[in-house]
């Protein structure tokens, strides 16, 4: 099994991770970057290091939609006749994409009326201007040549990879726990040094935070593997760094339902509540982050309103489409 850390372009990640696995059928890459020359470049690179070339590889498993992780894989499968694997709970935003690459919806419009709803109306705006000139190759987003259930395995050799739906990053995505092998391919589930955004992808969900803690609790019942995130550095335990995650996601809560003016106060909305929450490891205010990453910011609020509400620590209100949280009285 080898790593191959594929640049990524206008990123604030520098890499993806894919992982090569060697095989009497040939190489399985468990994802497969973004689809841009650079990576393509990188990946033919590393393939050779190995003895081996693109024509080499007869699977992709990949962990979930997004462009560092699909397009690719989907662009060298068409080309060298493998098989793409992705998600079963992915074919709602696949389908969202598709129809932004073939003109059906605007480009941005999930994210342009979740921004509305969290009363960001100027961050809206100018999501919605930065997509317009977004063009999405439909050829990039083909649909997978098998969808992945709870339960199955996948065999690749003499090892057998347990799917492990994980929701939560999006709706859609998958782990692949190797337990022979002691390693949990992580995707963007469990990264060692970040945590993921929730709540941003093409088909959003009511509750995105609640289903990417209760998937940590899952990955947190099977064995302690070896974590090989797509992100960022190898680490040696997956429950080391699952428990991280989700001891800052209620300090997260804490800090968001305290953010919430007490009872007799007007409400706040999402937006509002982020604006007072401090952002990244350097603690920067909301105001000082590009609008791509303020919206991550906003949306990622929302998201812990929402589970706050679910859990009835706050209580939510829709005035004018606008989501406004207050305390329970």
């Amino acid at each position: 099994m080898h790593r191959i850390p594929l640049p990524l372009p206008n990123d604030a990640l520098r890499a993806v991770n894919v992982y090569v696995l060697e095989s009497e059928e040939g190489l399985v890459l468990v994802d497969g970057g973004w689809a841009v020359e650079a990576a393509r470049r990188q990946l033919e690179a590393g393939l050779t290091a190995l003895g081996a070339g693109i024509r080499d590889v007869t699977r992709f498993l990949v962990t979930h939609v997004h462009r560092d992780h699909y397009t690719l894989a989907t662009v060298l499968a068409r080309e060298v006749g493998a098989a793409v694997a992705l998600g079963a709970g992915e074919r709602p935003n696949l389908d969202a994409i598709r129809g932004v690459a073939g003109g059906e919806v605007p480009a941005g419009g999930g994210t342009v009326a979740v921004l509305g709803r969290c009363g960001a109306p100027a961050l809206a705006r100018e999501w919605g201007r930065r997509s317009e000139h977004l063009r999405l190759d439909l050829a990039e987003w083909g649909h997978p040549d098998t969808w992945l259930d709870d339960g199955q395995t996948v065999g690749v050799g003499s090892r057998e990879l347990d799917v492990v739906p994980t929701p939560g990053h999006t709706r859609g995505h998958v782990v692949f726990a190797d337990r022979g092998a002691g390693l949990l391919f992580a995707g963007d589930h469990v990264l060692p040094t970040i945590t993921p955004s929730i709540g941003f992808e093409p088909a959003p969900v009511a509750n995105p935070l609640g289903d990417f803690l209760t998937s940590l609790a899952r990955v947190r019942h099977l064995p302690d593997l070896r974590l090989l995130p797509a992100h960022g550095p190898v680490t040696d335990s997956s429950h080391a760094r699952v428990d991280e995650l989700l001891a800052h996601h209620e300090q997260r809560l804490v800090a968001c339902a305290a953010a919430v003016p007490g009872r007799g106060a007007p409400g706040s909305t999402a937006y509002d509540v982020a604006a007072v929450l401090p952002w990244t490891r350097h603690e920067r205010a909301l105001a000082e982050l590009d609008t791509f990453d303020a919206g991550l910011a906003t949306m990622e609020t929302r998201a812990h309103l929402e589970l706050l509400a679910a859990r009835g620590d706050l209580v939510r209100d829709d005035a004018d489409g606008v989501a406004v949280y207050s305390r329970p009285r």
